[in-house]
């Protein structure tokens, strides 16, 4: 459900790109299998939020997607109540005439909301859009109303702890995905009959309550470690509630979907998760569990922060039971090394040739006295990412300095 703070994410992720390819893809074999049963120009002219690429000598002179549109829009939606919100939304699709399979991403929630609700950004899901991508899909990464720059209010509140609501934010971040759903039907590079689902904790629990209508032209959803109402480690607010609520998505829901879990999930576990998928099957739903090896700390983060190596195989067969792409059409060739800053320590070394193979343009890396360093991989701009990073690296050290923005150091 609440992921953990963005900051948080954004420097994991750089401790865990290092050599994790190779691990994961040998992890891949042993996964368990636990079976049961108008164009963006025109959009931007409609929409109050219209996001610019980052300026001066950051990532925008280096392609980092060659082959690929990576592009920020806003995203004006219609809601059952007759708002018009606008939603921001990130486009990764191949850069080459066509209409994509659509799928429609969305991210979850920090646990402690707030100023961590508005301070999410697209890019958590950039890394899988990417894949989607490359694989032949239109992938638009949506963030519901009250996250990052969406219009609010933050719709999704749920009561105290002892007495947690868990229909009403699915209703309201159903709406939303449904929303932005039918707004990206009009757009001239989607297939709207090939329509997929995929949400991240808070947004798993999204795209099963939206997926309980059955909207049209949606093929199937992917559950990534889906739900609500982990206030702590280890620990559901009435469990017993949200086994319930997933009960009655089923009760109705007639779209398949594959759910994809960690067995070392700290927010709901896979015995959690098994419950759900029992409620939500009861009534004759489709829906299938891959429970993946161990993660880092916390396997809730392994579509943020993992290699597609890590989830890939998991998600691969129910593309194909669906006849949709598993193909790869866009090849994207390796990086450049860019030269490292001397003096750094051994850990810094190592996240400095992480940070040099994320291919975000929104990413900063800042050095420090003492050899140490801090970095951002996870924001809309460079600029954006030098800030936070370089604020971060103050708050514990002397000396810092921004040394890279984007794929270009600076320095």
């Amino acid at each position: 459900m609440r992921d953990k703070p963005a900051q948080t994410v954004r420097l994991r992720c750089a401790q865990w790109l290092r050599g994790t390819s190779r691990r994961l893809r040998a992890h891949a074999l042993l996964l368990s299998l636990a079976m049961a049963g108008a164009p963006l120009s025109a959009l931007a002219q409609t929409t109050a939020v219209a996001l610019q690429p980052a300026s001066g000598t950051s990532a925008a002179a280096v392609s980092l997607l060659p082959g690929l549109v990576r592009e920020h829009i806003g995203l004006p939606i219609s809601l059952p109540d007759g708002a018009k919100p606008t939603l921001e939304a990130l486009v990764v699709r191949p850069q080459r005439p066509g209409r994509w399979p659509l799928i429609v991403m969305t991210p979850g929630t920090p646990r402690s909301s707030g100023a961590g609700v508005t301070d999410r950004a697209p890019e958590l899901l950039l890394n899988a859009a990417v894949t989607f991508a490359q694989h032949g899909y239109a992938a638009v990464v949506v963030l519901r109303r009250g996250f990052g720059h969406s219009d609010g209010p933050y719709a999704e509140s749920s009561g105290s702890c002892h007495n947690e609501d868990y229909l009403g934010p699915g209703k309201a971040s159903a709406d939303d995905v449904l929303g932005a759903l039918d707004a990206l039907r009009a757009q001239p590079w989607v297939d709207g009959e090939r329509v997929l689902l995929l949400g991240k904790s808070t947004g798993g629990f999204a795209v099963l309550a939206a997926a309980a209508r059955n909207p049209q032209g949606v093929l199937g959803v992917l559950d990534f470690a889906g739900g609500r109402g982990s206030s702590r480690p280890d620990y559901v607010c009435r469990a017993d509630q949200l086994i319930a609520a997933v009960g009655e998505y089923g009760t109705t829901a007639k779209i398949p979907s594959q759910w994809v879990w960690s067995e070392n999930d700290h927010y709901f576990s896979p015995d959690l998760a098994r419950q759900m998928l029992s409620a939500y099957t009861a009534h004759g739903a489709q829906a299938q569990l891959a429970v993946l090896p161990a993660f880092q700390e916390d396997g809730h983060e392994l579509l943020y922060e993992a290699p597609a190596d890590a989830w890939w195989p998991a998600v691969e067969p129910f593309l194909k039971s669906l006849n949709l792409p598993t193909q790869v059409v866009v090849e994207l060739p390796a990086l450049a090394a860019l030269p490292q800053p001397q003096g750094l320590n051994r850990g810094c070394q190592d996240s400095f040739n992480d940070y040099g193979a994320w291919r975000n343009e929104g990413k900063a890396f800042v050095t420090a006295e003492g050899g140490h360093c801090n970095l951002d991989l996870m924001e809309r701009t460079a600029q954006e990412a030098a800030q936070h990073a370089l604020e971060h690296c103050q708050s514990k050290w002397s000396g810092c300095k921004v040394y890279a923005e984007g794929q270009q150091v600076v320095q």
